[in-house]
């Protein structure tokens, strides 16, 4: 995975989480906030730290914000500072948006202004959205520790209209060293799957193993 300058605007729980977790995965992170201990509190865990106002375009600009690849509005309770922080970030052009919607007002409003992701704070913690942000084929991701995890994803293109003994794929490990756990198709999730069963292209796979493992099955 290339590494990627990311900015995360707003840094309480949820943002400290995004910020911290794509700063491990190897990210150049950096975090804005108005609230200095928040900002003192990530020093080391991020590539840098600011303390400022996101809704500040002078502020913004000199940290050059414009030139980063993904900007993620983390802003919790404060849904105007959201709204504008997400159409001030649009505005300067970066080429992914993220932003965290408090309610369904709220992320019908922030799709409307164009971000190109909205999270449902209710539904999806920071850590998921850090590791999965850069494998869009993965829907979802359970860390079990270290670098395993459980992963969500569809079937890859290349494995489609096979088998999952064609496709290299064992009840226990994969040919990737990758356990296959479910197959999930129209809604239903068959455990331990057939490995004569043959992939269609709407059909998920449930995977358990290293998560650098995953990202390159879903590449």
């Amino acid at each position: 995975m290339a590494t990627q300058n990311i900015v995360v605007a707003g840094v309480g729980r949820f943002g400290s989480r995004v910020a911290t977790g794509l700063f491990q995965l190897g990210h150049d992170v950096l975090a804005i906030d108005q609230n200095q201990a928040r900002i003192q509190e990530l020093i080391g865990r991020v590539t840098y730290s600011v303390a400022g106002d996101v809704t500040d375009e002078v502020l913004m600009r000199d940290l050059g914000v414009e030139n980063f690849d993904v900007a993620i509005v983390a802003i919790g309770r404060n849904v105007e500072s959201s709204i504008m922080t997400a159409v001030l970030l649009r505005s300067l052009n970066i080429p992914m948006v993220v932003a965290r919607a408090r309610n369904q007002l709220h992320a019908e409003t922030l799709q409307r202004i164009g971000c190109d992701r909205v999270i449902n704070a209710e539904e999806e913690a920071g850590m998921r959205l850090a590791q999965t942000l850069f494998t869009p084929n993965v829907t979802d991701y359970i860390p079990l520790g270290g670098a395993q995890g459980i992963s969500r994803m569809q079937m890859p293109e290349r494995f489609r209209d096979m088998t999952l003994r064609d496709a290299g794929f064992t009840e226990f490990r994969d040919q990737n060293h990758l356990s296959v756990l479910a197959l999930i198709r129209d809604q239903n999730a068959r455990l331990i799957p057939d490995l004569d069963e043959r992939t269609r292209p709407t059909d998920e796979i449930v995977v358990a193993g290293q998560k650098n493992l995953v990202d390159e099955l879903a590449g």
